[in-house]
């Protein structure tokens, strides 16, 4: 296969394993026992029953832990410390056939763009966890397993399509968690109300007690 595609499915894997590891590797492995897709052989090892299970087990309970707000960022955290290197490792095993420079290009490449998943995915959880109902974080886990799902088996068939979408998403993920925090800081600072009226703009609260006083 062409060097370059290698390197695109390499880290088509790291992506998704930067959102969620554990779903990354149960996707893998029964999409490679069902005949699906066909990684290489240091990767052909998710397709272990044993292997389906343990990551099947410890996706619902990061599913779980993620509904509980407070559980949900201490949980996201943590994995600061598991996803990127189990990430780098994934996509050095999805190289391992090629050029053994390249076998550590995907590595190195694979850890960074993990990183860069996982702490966007990170921000994101922080900002909803100042919501302290379950259902944001339900729709989150439903939305980010969609997009592991999806560039974990497409990245195998259309590798430089998936990977670009990928990160276009990821592009648009960072824009929209920027701007996510900077209306909390205005809500949590005071300086941001919701307008008096239905379906009026937000004001500062600055302008409210302008407006009060004037009343």
């Amino acid at each position: 296969m062409n060097p370059t595609a290698i390197l695109a499915q390499a880290l088509g894997v790291a992506y998704a394993s930067g959102i969620s590891l554990y779903a990354t590797v149960a996707v893998l492995g029964v999409a490679t026992r069902i005949g699906w897709i066909d990684p290489p052989m240091p990767l052909a090892g998710v397709a272990s029953w044993w292997v389906i299970i343990a990551a099947t087990v410890l996706y619902l309970l990061e599913f779980v832990a993620t509904l509980v707000p407070g559980v949900a960022s201490a949980w996201e955290t943590v994995h600061s410390l598991v996803r990127p290197p189990a990430a780098a490792a994934l996509a050095a095993m999805t190289a391992w056939h090629a050029d053994p420079a390249e076998v550590v290009i995907a590595a190195l490449l694979g850890g960074g763009i993990a990183v860069t998943t996982h702490t966007t995915k990170l921000g994101m959880r922080y900002a909803i966890d100042t919501s302290p109902e379950p259902v944001t974080n339900g729709v989150a886990n439903t939305a980010e397993l969609g997009v592991v799902a999806a560039v974990a088996l497409f990245v195998w068939h259309h590798p430089y399509v998936t990977l670009a979408l990928a990160l276009l998403a990821l592009l648009l993920t960072i824009v929209m968690v920027r701007l996510i925090w900077r209306m909390l800081r205005r809500v949590f600072s005071g300086r941001w109300v919701p307008g008096r009226g239905f379906l009026q703009g937000p004001r500062t609260s600055e302008s409210v007690s302008d407006l009060d006083e004037n009343a």
